[in-house]
């Protein structure tokens, strides 16, 4: 291992004075001050000692399959095989497991004139092996704390696994249930985004890049991803300056200040120009306005895909279009190493355009401590520690248990008492074990997750009985059991009703019945859009005929969007939202519906009536004729409600809270103020609990128009019976600004609106101005 590395630090060495005196272009040096100086001297270094295609090189990231005995003979295989010898690839994708890594790396170390090592990178969404819920499920519990520490599990097993980068967080703000990827974010709020990001982003990178147990995150997709028209995936983006600016982009400068080593562009066009290729955003916004110095990764073959969108004549011209406009590293186009260095000597792209994209590579390389060790993340003993262990399964539980939200509880039917005499567990989702582990489950193992069966029966005695049926088949099976069906569609299974007698024979004798229905885990992720989001398949024929027999129904809900719950919420009494939980699923809901633990989870997204509210968001503007049912030509539908169903941020609790006494210590303040805010908050129930306090806002008059309701603060707390505890918040500056008309960001003077309370539809409410 040393020597492979040696005579790169002589190299290094040798050169340092070189690079001191040359390198004064000031165009190519990164503007942000936080800069660690002694790595921009090494960075500068190795520049100086490469020559064009070793450059070029640094931006190529490719995908790799092959096992630890290297790569096959195949004739795309070879061609990276050969790339890799001549230090011509900066990155590799989907390679995992300590053995493949190292032999992959070796290639580089052994075979190519510099020895610059590669980066590692895999889609580690929501966990690596031990899997936690999906992250829109994750953020239902309003915890930061636990979403800080499972991603930093995650970062744990995957870099114990020989990895260094992962493509996460999503912080798309998305409002659109049909978008299969809403699963992937934090929901419908750009507030909640932006918190939420930032806890998963220090959650993986830690304090300290160059530690052993810490990854790359990357912020993705830059942007306006989760704004496809009518919900289609990769779809057109059709937005303003006002949207983009207060909407759509502050999760993303939220992560650039907080020190998001990556970014990652879209797939869509924003108002005509692809992500990809979008200097506003790459060059002028990221890099320019907010001097983020971190690396820009195209995302899976999109530069390339400018040709399909009518932005570029060839592969050629979308090499130009994406370097120009700030795309760093190209991931498996192989547009950069084909054409660059054409463009390059034609004069359309710059030297210091390259320059500054391999400075970035180069940083990032040596801020995780790869070039004093290559192999630093290759050691099979952690990885064999640090994996799946028990340790990290009892986190995954804590953190699935508190994601779970209470939606409905009518008559106090939950928690179950485990003296039960009969208990029915029905449903197609009851006995999976492979859809609690949701989609981009990284290499979460097929059919590990805890069913809902196999919790229950954990948690009861001997003496309740337990009656299981599935009911229906939700799909009709298409490929073998276990294999990758990320890519292929589902067929929903529509005739075969022979399982619903069973399950009404098995509803009749029991108790209590819980009906596990949903969605399995491959109806929502990457190209998953659907325009019913309601049950598919039967489930709705099993759900009405086991409501005819008993009337003591939970509705154990599975699924990674809103979903159409209005038949279910019309005749069911209890229903219990539970995502895809992970690989703890069916112990953690177990631990909810038996009351081991109350739930306190709230939604990060809106619930509607039916798909025709989509998309649905709480943070609406008002139109010129607000919303009333006593006259037609005012908005709203005549079919259906305005309202959601569910609204963001509500979620119920086995114990109830009141809110009282709100307080502003001064009714107006300048612009550079500040005011508090306190609310006393009781819980009135008999039972412990924990309630996210929440805090909204509202701009009454603004050169843009203004949502109804902005979330700016929340803080979660836990209430014994009776106990009161005053909750405070403080409004500044930072609160009350927003990209104004004038085209920056400022509070303007005005009257303004706060609310706090247990969801987004909170009544109680206070006002006060900001003066001039």
């Amino acid at each position: 291992m040393k020597i492979a590395i040696l005579p790169f630090k002589l190299i290094i060495i040798s050169s340092l004075i070189f690079t001191v005196l040359s390198c004064k272009n000031e165009t190519t040096k990164p503007k942000h001050s936080t800069l660690n100086e002694s790595i921009e001297i090494k960075v500068d270094s190795v520049l100086a000692l490469m020559q064009i295609n070793e450059k070029i090189g640094q931006l190529v990231q490719y995908s790799g399959k092959w096992n630890a005995t290297g790569p096959s003979s195949t004739k795309g295989d070879q061609h990276k095989l050969e790339k890799l010898k001549k230090g011509e690839v900066g990155s590799m994708l989907n390679i995992t497991s300590v053995a493949s890594i190292r032999e992959t790396q070796k290639i580089v170390m052994e075979h190519s004139r510099l020895k610059i090592p590669l980066i590692f990178a895999y889609d580690v969404i929501h966990g690596y092996k031990t899997i936690f819920p999906i992250p829109l499920g994750e953020t239902a519990s309003w915890d930061l704390n636990i979403i800080k520490q499972s991603a930093a599990i995650a970062a744990k097993e995957s870099a114990a696994s020989g990895l260094n980068w992962t493509f996460a967080p999503m912080i798309d703000v998305s409002r659109d249930a049909r978008w299969g990827r809403v699963m992937e974010g934090a929901g419908e709020d750009p507030y909640l985004n932006a918190v939420v990001g930032v806890a998963r982003i220090e959650g993986f990178q830690g304090d300290d890049l160059s530690h052993i147990y810490t990854i790359a995150a990357c912020a993705k997709h830059f942007a306006g991803y989760g704004f496809g028209e009518a919900g289609r995936d990769y779809n057109t983006v059709n937005v303003g300056t006002n949207e983009l600016h207060n909407t759509i982009l502050p999760p993303f400068k939220a992560a650039a200040e907080a020190g998001a080593a990556t970014f990652m562009n879209a797939f869509n066009d924003i108002d005509g120009i692809p992500a990809t290729g979008h200097k506003i955003l790459q060059r002028d916004i990221l890099k320019g306005e907010w001097n983020w110095n971190g690396l820009v990764v195209s995302d899976w073959g999109s530069i390339g895909e400018m040709r399909a969108h009518g932005y570029a004549e060839d592969k050629k011209h979308a090499a130009e279009i994406a370097l120009n406009a700030g795309s760093d590293m190209d991931m498996e186009s192989y547009a950069y190493e084909a054409h660059l260095e054409t463009l390059l000597n034609e004069k359309k792209i710059s030297i210091h355009q390259i320059d500054d994209a391999v400075r970035r590579v180069l940083r990032l390389k040596f801020e995780l401590g790869l070039f004093d060790d290559p192999y630093k993340y290759c050691n099979e003993q952690r990885e064999k520690d640090n994996v799946y262990s028990k340790e990290n399964l009892a986190v995954a539980r804590d953190v699935a248990k508190k994601s779970i939200v209470l939606l409905k509880n009518e008559k106090g039917l939950l928690p179950l008492s485990k003296q039960l005499k009969s208990i029915a567990v029905i449903g197609p989702l009851a006995d999976d074990k492979d859809s609690p582990l949701g989609n981009w489950r990284a290499k979460g193992e097929y059919n590990s997750a805890v069913s809902l069966l196999e919790g229950v029966k954990n948690a009861v005695g001997k003496n309740t009985k337990i009656h299981y049926a599935k009911g229906v088949d939700l799909t009709i099976p298409t490929i073998e059991p276990g294999a990758n069906q990320f890519l292929l569609p589902l067929k929903f299974n529509t005739t075969d009703d022979s399982g619903i007698a069973k399950a009404v024979e098995v509803a009749k004798k029991s108790d209590v019945v819980l009906l596990v229905i949903g969605e399995n885990a491959y109806q929502t992720g990457e190209g998953r859009s659907q325009t019913n989001i309601g049950f598919l398949g039967l489930q709705n024929e099993l759900l009405e005929a086991v409501y005819k027999v008993n009337k003591n129904i939970v509705i154990v809900l599975m699924n990674g969007r809103p979903m159409d719950l209005s038949r279910a919420s019309e005749i069911a009494p209890t229903i219990l939202e539970c995502w895809h939980l992970g690989s703890e699923s069916g112990n953690a809901i177990a631990d909810v519906v038996f009351g081991d633990y109350n739930p306190s989870g709230k939604l990060p997204v809106s619930f509607p009536h039916n798909v025709g509210q989509e998309p649905l968001y709480y943070n609406q503007k008002n139109t010129g004729r607000p919303y009333s049912n006593k006259h037609v030509t005012f908005s709203g539908y005549r079919d259906a409600p305005k309202k959601a169903l569910y609204p963001f941020g509500f979620g119920l609790s086995y114990t109830t809270f009141s809110y009282g006494d709100l307080q502003l210590d001064k009714n107006e303040i300048k612009a550079s103020g500040d005011i508090k805010v306190s609310v006393n908050v009781t819980n009135t129930g008999d039972r412990a609990g924990e309630e996210v306090v929440q805090l909204y806002i509202r701009d009454l008059v603004g050169s843009f128009v203004r949502p109804v309701k902005e979330l700016k603060g929340f803080e979660k707390i836990m209430l014994n019976p009776g106990e009161t505890k005053t909750v405070s918040f403080t409004i500044n500056e930072k609160t009350l600004q927003f990209y104004t008309a004038n085209n920056t960001w400022e509070v303007e003077p005005g009257k303004f609106n706060v609310w706090v309370g247990g969801d987004s539809t909170t009544t109680l409410k206070k006002s006060f101005s900001v003066v001039e």
